[in-house]
Order: structure tokens, then C-alpha cells, then sequence
């Protein structure tokens, strides 16, 4: 089995303790980070596969976003910074009022395996540190997750400042959360709506238009 077949597997097989340790052993040997990253991706892509067919659950889910981290953290590094400037920039966040991030961790770690560049303002997140983040960053979309009924009208509060502040037409704002559909995410403002993680990274490529 080939290195990078080596990693794509042992992130299949959900082994945190012995991620950190392959990816190390790969770059030690040679192997380029972007081709440690592209064997890191294709098993997530797996897990995403695994997940739709139900063959993987949420704990799975969220288990691989925690490999996924570990990952990083040896990583990270060794990435190019050219390349990184790049990368499609995405702000993720869970609403004012709403202290639940599994969702929203699913998603951040998915996305950086696909290559994203992520903000991660983290849970009850001010609409004002919203609006900043974008004026920093120049992020392109913003993922916001509401997993409460009387939080999910936070969306349309960051919509309407990111109109005030001029803001709104450079974005677009992809909402998640179980209180969500399509027809009430267009409602409070947003441009898309993803039932779970796995598809909100399809979401979100079509909006970058990948």
C-alpha cells in the first residue's frame, strides 16, 4: 500500500491517535505536503461518501473532523503560504444566542480538507464581529449555523447589516441547522441552505462556482 493510500485509510478508519504520527512519517519521507493533503482529502471524501450512504453516522462525522484536526496540526506548517493566499476564504460561525458547534466543526474541518481557507468565529457570534471578519478577510460566503428555533432570526439580523455596511452583494450566506429549510433560509435573507455538512461543502463549492 502506497503512502498516500496509507493516509486516505487510516483517516477512513477514524485512528486519531495514529494520524499526527503518518502524516509526519509521509512528509519525513519526502512527501509534499499538498500530496499529504490530496490523500487526507480523498478520505474524507470517503467518509462523505460512507456518511450518505449511511454506513457512517454523525459520531463518525464528527470523529473525522477531529482526525482531521490532528492532522493539521502537523500540517499546517508545511503548507505553501503562496498557495494558501489562494484559496477560497469561507466565514463560518454559529449564531448569537446559540452555544451548539458540532455542526458548524463538521463543516470547517470538510471544508479544509476541500481546500478552503476558514474563519472560524466560533459559536454566539455578534452580527458586528461578522461584518468585521468580512471586511478583514474578504471571505467570498459565509456559513452560518442555527440549531435553535429562537436563534434562527439571527440570520436575517447579520443580513441586514451586511446590507447597511454595504456589504450584502459582495457575499454569499449559506445557513445550516435543524430548525432550516430552504424556504424559510431565503426567507430570512440567506442564498443557500444545506441540510448537513457533507452537503453544505457541495453548497459551498457551487457558490464559489468550482
Amino acid at each position: 500500500m502506497s503512502l498516500a493510500e496509507e493516509l486516505k485509510q487510516i483517516l477512513i478508519e477514524l485512528d486519531i491517535d495514529e494520524i499526527g504520527n503518518k502524516v509526519q512519517a509521509a512528509l519525513d519521507s519526502g512527501m509534499s505536503a499538498q500530496d499529504v493533503l490530496s490523500a487526507l482529502t480523498a478520505g474524507m471524501d470517503e467518509v462523505g461518501r460512507l456518511y450518505e450512504a449511511q454506513e457512517y453516522y454523525l459520531t463518525e462525522l464528527v470523529l473525522a473532523g477531529e482526525t482531521m484536526k490532528e492532522a493539521f496540526v502537523i500540517l499546517q506548517p508545511h503548507l505553501k503560504t503562496d498557495a494558501q493566499g489562494k484559496k477560497n476564504k469561507v466565514i463560518a460561525l454559529t449564531v448569537k444566542g446559540d452555544n451548539h458547534d458540532i455542526g458548524k466543526n463538521i463543516l470547517v474541518s470538510l471544508l479544509m480538507s476541500a481546500g478552503f481557507e476558514i474563519v472560524d468565529l466560533g459559536m454566539d457570534v455578534h452580527e458586528d464581529k461578522v461584518v468585521k471578519a468580512v471586511k478583514e478577510t474578504g471571505a467570498k460566503v459565509i456559513a452560518m449555523s442555527s440549531l435553535l428555533t429562537m436563534t434562527v432570526e439571527e440570520i436575517s439580523t447579520v443580513d441586514q447589516i451586511l446590507k447597511k455596511e454595504g456589504l450584502r452583494d459582495k457575499v454569499k450566506i449559506i445557513v445550516g441547522g435543524a430548525p432550516l429549510n430552504m424556504e424559510l433560509a431565503k426567507k430570512l435573507g440567506a442564498d443557500d441552505y444545506a441540510d448537513d455538512a457533507v452537503e453544505g461543502v457541495r453548497h459551498i463549492k457551487t457558490l464559489f462556482g468550482e
